[in-house]
């Protein structure tokens, strides 16, 4: 009896001394394969070198808008590192020129003829605006990956001359189905976001006369581990 018991202590005690290694130290080798599977890249989504590939427009009752290119480029704009030496035109900016008709909480949609999608998984996109120095919003409008539509402030347009402007996509929530969702666990082919365009919210104390803006070198920060390790023998759906 006093031998089983001895037994069953000796059990108990290697037990707790199992338990508290793995509770309180963590996994290194676990660690570093999840700080591994990020690919972040910064890549270009659009560089407005396109005539007719963007548009514009605003409530007719509001007033009028037109766009088209224009030579010129931001000063403190640095190309990105991948794209050095491949010739890749980068000549005109986007300039978008609005005829308010009367003041108001006026807004102004500049969009591209279709969806722009961008490869892997988003984290942040970024614009060079010219903004006038006009205390209006500019705002992000995107589409995930279930085709549901989200806006994100990028910034106040009250500066003068070019200025980079940033935003960040929230991540993804964990149950793959609230908020933005840029990959879905069945279908590892198909993740990511489209650029469906820009809205201009415009301050009402400042929606009169003409108003001007320019847009140049999109881009976006993007993890591509996903892109890089798919199956290369996997099946494509959609027959």
């Amino acid at each position: 009896m006093k031998k089983l018991m001895l037994i069953v202590l000796f059990l108990l005690i290697t037990g707790l001394v199992f338990a508290q290694v793995g509770v309180g130290e963590p996994d290194p080798e676990r660690l570093g394969i999840e700080s591994a599977q990020q690919q972040l890249k910064e890549v270009s989504v659009d560089k407005f070198e396109h005539d007719g590939f963007w548009r514009t427009t605003m409530s007719s009752d509001e007033g009028y808008t037109t766009c088209r290119l224009f030579v010129g480029s931001p000063a403190d704009k640095e190309p990105i590192p991948d794209e050095e030496g491949l010739d890749i035109p980068d000549k005109y900016v986007l300039g978008v020129r609005v005829d308010f008709l009367r003041r108001g909480y006026n807004s102004i949609t500049v969009y591209p003829t279709r969806p722009i999608p961008i490869e892997g998984i988003t984290k942040t996109v970024s614009v060079w605006v010219a903004g006038r120095n006009f205390n209006h919003d500019l705002k992000l409008l995107i589409q995930d990956f279930f085709g549901r539509n989200y806006e994100f402030h990028v910034g106040k347009l009250n500066f003068m001359g070019w200025k980079r402007l940033t935003v960040a996509i929230p991540p993804q929530a964990e149950d793959g189905f609230s908020g933005v969702v840029q990959r879905n666990y069945h279908y590892n082919n198909q993740m990511g976001i489209k650029i469906m365009g820009f809205r201009i919210d415009c301050d009402p104390l400042e929606a009169y006369g003409n108003y001007y803006v320019y847009f140049d070198d999109l881009r976006a920060v993007t993890d591509l581990f996903a892109e890089n390790n798919r199956d290369a023998d996997d099946m494509a759906d959609g027959w």
